[in-house]
């Protein structure tokens, strides 16, 4: 596996993410970005580059969709974001590829 664009569906959209990994994985880090950060921020890919050529899958997925993104108080809603985090781990533990790999999360800004 090398690069994928991920959709996790939910009811009516998605969330987008960028799986990537290695030939010989040992781990499964998820960046989960919330407000003033995306899956497009430099210094969070930096980080994943480093833990794949350390031997990590990485999951970077913005927690909201666009259009969601626009509304403010949904940046801080604490409830939401964790509901789609959680929903986004159960989704990546049903592939095959990953599901058994040991995972970390990653949050950036209220991610």
């Amino acid at each position: 596996m090398s690069g994928e664009l991920i959709h996790i569906p939910l009811d009516g959209a998605s969330l987008e993410g960028e799986l990537e990994a290695p030939a010989e994985p040992s781990g499964l880090v998820v960046f989960a970005h919330g407000s003033g950060s995306s899956r497009f921020s430099p210094r969070n890919n930096y980080v994943a580059g480093v833990l794949r050529e350390a031997g990590f899958v990485t999951f970077l997925f913005d927690l909201l969709t666009e259009s969601e993104d626009r509304v403010y108080a949904n940046r801080f809603d604490i409830d939401l974001l964790t509901q789609r985090l959680v929903m986004a781990v159960r989704w990546l533990r049903g592939r095959k590829e990953v599901g058994d790999l040991p995972l970390g999360l990653f949050g950036a800004s209220t991610g």
